[in-house]
């Protein structure tokens, strides 16, 4: 074998390995990608300003991501394939009933054609209309199903026209009619629905068949010369009309990909934006001058409404007597035009007892034209007390991290201190001296604890958290406290226990989680009124990921502007305290994933002061044995 028939068949195969999908050639459509993805339903196209973020009917029009012809075109139904097939399919039908009209009113004058002409035309009128009614033939047709010159879709369209029209225009020799300017109808649909090499290929059978006719017209005495130029005239325009209608839909094609590829762009950028307003801790509200809400994410919904959140957008402003300051801000910021950068605060009075500050900074959307979109607001809301929680939250840090670091350098002189001590209430006669050596020793013993909690929650290196079992953790954790309070534990204790029987794993440390619940029950035991059942506390799975240790006591109720500070160091009600009690156990639960609050419980009930702190729950690898909580 000589190599230049191995070169050919090597470029053979290498042809055959870039073509892609089937062998059949595709048409412009098919080639450019247009013909499957080019459907998007109305659950896909999302609007940029509806409430609940994903599109609603009737919202569609809110879109400021994609064009208006982006989305006439996409929203349309149909491929574009599909709808340039449609409309040739609707083409044929209505010259299918010129013909039958070319017949007939001849007919009503007493003129009346040949039966070959009449066959011909009726024919076609059945099958053209046939095709453009009948759902069998409507249904949804592929680039590849015309690429075939021999397929039944091919067949019944494009070859059926050109046998019918070349019959005509035969038929019509000897009559005034000319039927071949019906014959650019099969070659524009070629051109437009098929390959180029099967376009050209159709239309060079119309002109064969043009040039058949007339030399069939020539022999029965007609100008041979005159006829053969017209016809090859004719043949000539229709492989013009060829070319160009491929080009065009070639560009139609490519126009169209162009347009998909922004659309997907603009619908990942909206998908994106949308995530990220929603997982905003501020609360982000879009508004018109008319005061209607086009969006809100799920924090600013929360931020307007007492309690839960308010409807989704969109929805009027105006209207609710709560939202009132708020509606007049956002009436002045369209006015001025202007607004500070670092916002202005707005009181919303949802009750008389019942108010809250939000801090509001407000931005626009600009309309450069006066055609141009309806002009916006944007309202960025916090919470005022959110903003100073958090300015407490850094301050707390940095003096934490400051107080361990003298935490540190305490003790040393602390421990000469007690050292010194010791040795004089060696020598201490008097009780005046062993009175105040001990005055030494008992506020010695109080900075040590306080130096111990100080570096308790100082940051340091991460601690990796493991899974325990909370009941039998908790279950001795207070058989040692009552032991050390002096209480016995069952029916008539003062402190009243829940724990399940079951093994309840959560995500703690067990030294930790016993700290955290001796404060609780110092605290809970230090208020309560010491009868039977005053402190309850309850352990029990919230959820499946959750598990809550609930302590309750019947003591007064903390007064607000004590609650509010409850979790900072350094602050405490009783004289001697030192006011880490519970900043401990704050800071002990937020490094295992863990939360803890205070509550007032309904006044129908008698343990009203509770402290909930919720732990994420797993599963315990194997059962440890049950603690018992009794005495």
């Amino acid at each position: 074998m000589s190599a230049a028939p191995i070169r050919g068949e090597r470029r053979k195969g290498d042809r055959r390995t870039k073509r892609r999908g089937p062998p059949v050639e595709e048409s412009f459509f098919g080639a450019e990608g247009l013909t499957d993805d080019l459907q998007f339903g109305d659950d896909e196209v999302e609007s940029r300003y509806d409430g609940s973020w994903p599109s609603k009917p009737g919202n569609e029009s809110d879109s400021r991501f994609l064009s208006r012809q982006a989305r006439r075109i996409f929203s349309a139904g149909q491929t574009t394939f599909d709808r340039i097939y449609r409309i040739f399919l609707g083409a044929r039908a209505a010259l299918g009933i010129a013909l039958l009209l070319t017949i007939v009113v001849p007919a009503l004058f007493g003129v009346r054609p040949s039966w070959g002409m009449t066959l011909v035309s009726v024919g076609y009128f059945a099958l053209a209309l046939s095709m453009w009614l009948l759902p069998r033939f409507r249904r949804e047709v592929t680039p590849n199903e015309l690429a075939r010159l021999r397929g039944p879709k091919w067949l019944a369209t494009i070859g059926a026209d050109i046998v019918c029209f070349n019959a005509l225009h035969l038929l019509s020799s000897t009559s005034s009619f000319n039927y071949v300017a019906l014959l650019v109808l099969p070659v524009l649909m070629a051109g437009v629905l098929t390959p180029r090499v099967p376009a050209l290929a159709t239309a060079a059978v119309v002109a064969i068949g043009l040039l058949g006719t007339a030399w069939l017209a020539a022999l029965q005495g007609g100008d041979t010369a005159s006829l053969m130029s017209q016809a090859g005239l004719a043949g000539s325009g229709l492989f013009v009309i060829t070319v160009l209608a491929g080009e065009l839909a070639g560009r139609l094609a490519r126009e169209e990909l162009t347009a998909k590829g922004s659309l997907e762009l603009a619908r990942q950028q909206a998908q994106l934006n949308r995530l990220v307003i929603e997982e905003m801790q501020d609360g982000v509200l879009v508004v018109d001058r008319r005061g209607r809400v086009r969006a809100a994410n799920p924090a600013a919904r929360r931020l307007l409404a007492p309690s839960g959140m308010c409807r989704p957008a969109p929805f009027q402003l105006r209207g609710v007597e709560a939202w009132a300051s708020l509606v007049r801000t956002v009436e002045r910021a369209f006015v001025d035009a202007v607004w500070p950068e670092a916002g202005r605060d707005v009181v919303l009075e949802f009750d008389p007892a019942e108010l809250r500050t939000l801090r509001v900074r407000i931005r626009f959307t600009r309309r450069h034209e006066s055609q141009a979109s309806e002009e916006f607001c944007v309202l960025l809301l916090e919470d005022v007390r959110n903003m100073q929680a958090r300015t407490r939250q850094e301050k707390l840090a940095a003096m934490g991290r400051v107080s361990a670091g003298i935490a540190h350098e305490i003790r040393n002189p602390l421990a000469a201190i007690a050292q010194a001590n010791a040795l004089l209430s060696e020598d201490a006669t008097t009780p005046s001296q062993r009175q105040l050596t001990r005055m030494v020793t008992d506020n010695v013993e109080r900075l040590k604890r306080i130096v111990d909690d100080v570096m308790e929650v100082a940051p340091g290196a991460p601690q990796d958290a493991g899974v325990i079992d909370v009941g039998a953790q908790v279950g001795a954790a207070c058989g040692e406290w009552a032991r050390g309070a002096g209480l016995a534990l069952g029916e008539g204790s003062v402190l009243r226990i829940e724990v399940p029987t079951e093994p309840l794993g959560a995500v703690f440390d067990a030294e930790h989680l016993r700290r955290v619940l001796v404060n609780l029950l110092d605290n809970g035991y230090r208020h309560a009124s010491k009868v039977p059942g005053s402190v309850h506390l309850r352990l029990y799975a919230l959820d499946e990921s959750k598990v809550q240790l609930s302590v309750a006591s019947d003591g007064a109720s903390i007064p607000p502007d004590v609650e509010r500070f409850s979790f900072e160091p350094f602050f405490s009600t009783r004289s001697r305290g030192t006011g880490l009690g519970l900043y401990i156990c704050r800071e002990l639960c937020e490094r295992y994933g863990a939360s803890i609050e205070y509550r007032l419980r309904p006044p129908n009930e008698s343990n009203r002061n509770e402290f909930q702190v919720a732990m994420q729950r797993k599963a315990v690898a194997g059962s440890d044995a049950r603690l018992q909580v009794t005495s």
